[in-house]
């Protein structure tokens, strides 16, 4: 399918409106050549903001193949672009389902709702890369990779998708041999790393921004990215489990590996211990606390953990004002999959 935005228009220089004069600067505050319209879509279908850089990378791709942008890095580095890249695309105009939903469209079994998946790899590990974001009125704070198929591990990827490909296609030209392959790759890392510089996008895998969110983290959390809650002068905000992560993953196997319901029930009795402190925690506005354990018992993946984390993190996210997270996560446990993660109808 040919993209909805013309491809001979500017190809040469999809960041054309960066052109200002040869000394100013470029910066990421320059706006990608993508029509309004085509941006309120998208953003009207997920109900979240979309970094410029997201769009940038669009048109850098346009660069590539005009004519399947979305499949530009296919032969080379085995990425597909997904998600809110397909609306650029027009996919979910093809598929026409009963009502567009984009709350599960690319969500992978360990993704949080703070994932919002960008790009799709290796089919057989579920590598994916997403924007990870603290709270959905926000932009992300970085990108971040997880492979689906073997843990729940979100590895921090720089703050735009430039760098995230990058870092990617750098590890792949650490493993590739043929020379054919390693001339292709080492062109499209002088196209990418040019567009990038021209942009003023940071290449690094822990950007400035990213090691000043560092400082607002509270807890790492099962999954790595660590969670982002409000604390006020007074440390209101968040409080610590009384659980290390370590023992509470020895209580999350001893109950997901129980030989019988009543053996399983009895070691539940430290995760209700638990959702008693989570309760007065939130009664004095600690509401991080129900966000950390909510997220480690989804992130173990078990599904006898469904239905606890079906009770703690929407009331969490509700009560941090983070109501499309609670809306997404509600709908991620109801159809939670581990291989039907493109969902688009309603």
């Amino acid at each position: 399918m040919k993209p909805l935005i013309n491809p001979n228009h500017h190809a040469k220089l999809p960041f054309r409106k960066c052109e200002k004069a040869a000394a100013v600067k470029r910066s990421k505050s320059c706006a990608a050549d993508v029509p309004s319209d085509l941006r309120e879509e998208v953003e009207r279908h997920y109900r979240l903001p979309l970094p410029e850089d997201f769009y940038h990378f669009w048109r850098f791709c346009e660069g590539l193949d005009p004519e399947k942008p979305a499949d530009s890095l296919s032969a080379s580095l085995g990425l597909r672009l997904v998600g809110p890249y397909d609306i650029l695309a027009g996919k979910h105009k093809v598929r026409k389902p009963a009502r567009l939903n984009c709350n599960l469209h690319w969500r992978f079994y360990y993704d949080p709702p703070e994932l919002q998946t960008i790009i799709v790899g290796d089919g057989n590990t579920q590598f994916h890369m997403g924007y990870f974001r603290d709270s959905p009125d926000e932009l992300p704070v970085f990108v971040g990779t997880n492979e689906a198929k073997k843990n729940c591990t979100i590895v921090q990827n720089g703050d735009n998708v430039f760098a995230a490909v990058k870092l990617f296609l750098m590890k792949k030209l650490k493993e590739v041999t043929d020379k054919k392959k390693t001339s292709l790759l080492k062109n499209i890392d002088e196209k990418l790393t040019e567009a990038a510089r021209e942009l003023g996008f940071s290449l690094e895998q822990r950007s400035m921004k990213m090691r000043q969110r560092d400082k607002r983290v509270v807890t790492k959390s099962f999954h790595g990215a660590g969670l982002v809650v409000p604390v006020d002068k007074n440390d209101v905000g968040y409080r610590e489990l009384p659980e290390t992560d370590a023992s509470l993953r020895r209580i999350c196997r001893t109950i997901a590996e129980a030989p019988s319901d009543d053996e399983r029930l009895r070691a539940f009795a430290p995760v209700q211990e638990m959702v008693t402190f989570v309760q007065f925690a939130n009664d004095e506005c600690d509401y991080g606390m129900g966000l950390e354990l909510g997220t480690d018992l989804f992130c173990h993946g078990s599904h006898y953990f469904h239905k606890v984390a079906g009770q703690l993190l929407p009331l969490a996210y509700n009560l941090l004002k983070r109501n499309l997270f609670a809306e997404i996560i509600e709908d991620h446990l109801a159809h939670r999959s581990k291989e039907d993660v493109d969902q688009l109808a309603a």
